[in-house]
């Protein structure tokens, strides 16, 4: 048995699961939702709230198959959704690029935040190489509200689909990139990590496919240890969160082609 101290997230949301009887109410109801106010009783919802990966979930949830999603821009709803994904193998051989001779504000060998990671993957043309589409350029950014829309997600325990509806909720893009044949949306991270939460990638997906004609391509970039690691995934069925797919994998690296005086001197004296 673990001896490991409590987080505060811990504590918090077991006070919040004795005040409001959480584990009763999902199995009576299916699901529990729960607003921010309510929350913010023993701590910040933006921390309480937002578990990208598995491994951050507190126990309670984790170890009763839990995980939460937002469905308005202050409520949540709590039951046993298979909310994550776990990353494919990238064992895929690195394709070697480089920066443009002229590019003096991008270090490749210093990447400090997922931005700069995508910014460099524009720069050396790692994007276009990975999507192959034409004249790419950035559009759709940042926070935006959902609008409404609902969806099928496979219930943990019983393996059936739960509805879950969406009224404007906070959506957060990192970058997107449209060219003459797909908008791609892009989610980015700097660290790899065994799976992902897909609501990531489908709550963005479900607001730009109702918006666009074209195929909205979600896409997933990890950059860790100088390789950025690219996955392409696709919704079978565009009302269901469970029906993501990988479509494509591909692993990159930039090299430095920055010659120095140094550099020279080694060449000279080999």
């Amino acid at each position: 048995m673990s001896n490991a101290p409590k987080s505060l997230n811990d504590e918090a949301w077991e006070k919040l699961f004795s005040k409001y009887d959480i584990l009763n109410q999902i199995d009576v109801a299916g699901q529990f939702v729960i607003s921010a106010t309510q929350i913010k009783e023993f701590r910040e919802p933006r921390l309480m709230a937002k578990f990208d990966h598995t491994i951050n979930l507190p126990k309670l949830f984790a170890d009763n198959q839990l995980a939460i999603l937002p469905i308005t821009r202050g409520d949540y709803v709590i039951s046993h959704f298979e909310a994550y994904h776990t990353f494919e193998d990238n064992n895929s051989p690195i394709t070697r690029v480089s920066l443009p001779t002229y590019i003096q504000s991008l270090d490749s060998n210093h990447i400090s935040s997922e931005a700069i990671a995508l910014n460099c993957a524009i720069a050396s043309g790692i994007v276009a190489e990975f999507l192959e589409d034409e004249d790419l350029l950035a559009t759709v950014s940042g926070r935006m509200g959902s609008g409404t829309f609902d969806f099928n997600i496979t219930n943990a325990k019983s393996n059936a689909p739960c509805r879950v509806e969406v009224n404007n909720s906070q959506i957060e893009i990192d970058a997107a990139y449209e060219g003459v044949r797909g908008l791609a949306l892009f989610e980015a991270k700097r660290d790899l990590s065994d799976d992902f939460l897909v609501r990531q990638l489908y709550y963005p997906y479900r607001v730009w496919q109702n918006r666009v004609t074209k195929t909205v391509r979600p896409l997933f970039l990890v950059y860790s240890n100088g390789i950025y690691h690219l996955y392409e995934y696709m919704f079978q069925d565009p009302n269901n969160y469970s029906s993501l797919v990988l479509v494509k994998q591909k692993n990159y690296a930039v090299e430095d082609t920055l010659i120095t005086i140094a550099d020279i001197q080694a060449a000279l004296s080999s």
